[in-house]
């Protein structure tokens, strides 16, 4: 059975320089948000998002792991590890059958503590969202998961999250 080709459609140079403008945009500002998150649970930025990563994943990770998934060499992720631990958000625990092997848990955190560093975006989003269509939510989220799978596949390529 032949599989039909997905639909292309031709996108033109200012709609997509304006879909460009827009994504810069959105990108700055959310690099700043969390910046301002990972500076009020006292992290950086970058150890925020490692964080995030690691969380995301299943179960502890090694740092070389750490460092296929955020593209930082591993000594890098050695700074982040000792600094998410001095925070208290992680800990090094050996492997029991390989105790040269060191995994990165992350510690349970204190959902009350850091809820209300993200409800404005949760807030934003209601917002958002409630001014489109069910219909038009459908394809803003069709949308986003394209450009979150393209980004993926590009950015981590085979170092999937799993």
């Amino acid at each position: 059975m032949a599989v039909e080709a997905e639909k292309r459609y031709p996108v033109p140079p200012e709609e997509l320089a304006r879909f460009g403008s827009l994504g810069r945009e959105g990108s700055t500002l959310t690099v700043l948000r969390h910046a301002r998150i990972a500076e009020k649970m006292g992290l950086s930025g970058t150890d925020h998002k490692a964080l995030d990563l690691v969380r995301q994943a299943e179960g502890a990770l090694t740092a070389g792991r750490i460092a296929e998934l955020t593209g930082l060499s591993t000594g890098a992720v050695t700074g982040v590890i000792d600094r998410l631990e001095k925070a208290g958000f992680a800990r090094r625990v050996r492997d029991r059958h390989d105790r040269r092997k060191v995994h990165v848990e992350i510690v349970p955190i204190d959902e009350e503590r850091f809820a209300p560093l993200f409800q404005s975006a949760l807030d934003l989003t209601v917002r958002v969202l409630e001014k489109f269509t069910p219909e038009e939510r459908d394809a803003i989220e069709r949308f986003q998961n394209a450009m979150l799978e393209e980004l993926r596949n590009e950015i981590l390529g085979d170092s999937r999250l799993a």
